[in-house]
């Protein structure tokens, strides 16, 4: 296994086992999310994971909504069942590097609400 590989499955564990009542809530305006890099996951209560992704500012990927929320409601989800579990990640030198994490942890645990998963190189 990888260094990257290692660390990507240490994200996935805090992601996929973090207490659910510790997961951010979902409301209008995603302020309570922390302008830094990382992967973030949409978890159901019960269902677990439901989309994985990465982004350069958690704080604004989700003002202008997020797919996965109108499949949880499509799905006919509670609100209070669906949370928000973040990664906050250093700015690393490695440019591609938040990219290659997001990879190796779709690829894990293929996600139902994530559309492509990126195919090992």
């Amino acid at each position: 296994m990888t260094d990257l590989q290692q660390q990507a499955q240490e994200i996935l564990n805090r992601l996929a086992f973090k207490d659910f009542e510790l997961c951010l809530e979902i409301n209008r305006t995603f302020n309570h999310l922390p302008r830094a890099p990382g992967i973030y996951a949409i978890r159901h209560r019960t269902d677990g994971l439901l989309y994985l992704g990465k982004t350069n500012d958690l704080s604004t990927r989700f003002n202008g909504g997020h797919k996965s929320f109108t499949w949880a409601w499509l799905d006919l989800y509670q609100p209070n069942d669906v949370r928000i579990a973040i990664e906050r990640l250093d700015r690393w030198g490695k440019p591609g590097l938040l990219l290659e994490l997001e990879a190796i942890l779709l690829r894990a645990t293929e996600p139902p609400y994530n559309v492509k998963i990126p195919m090992e190189n």
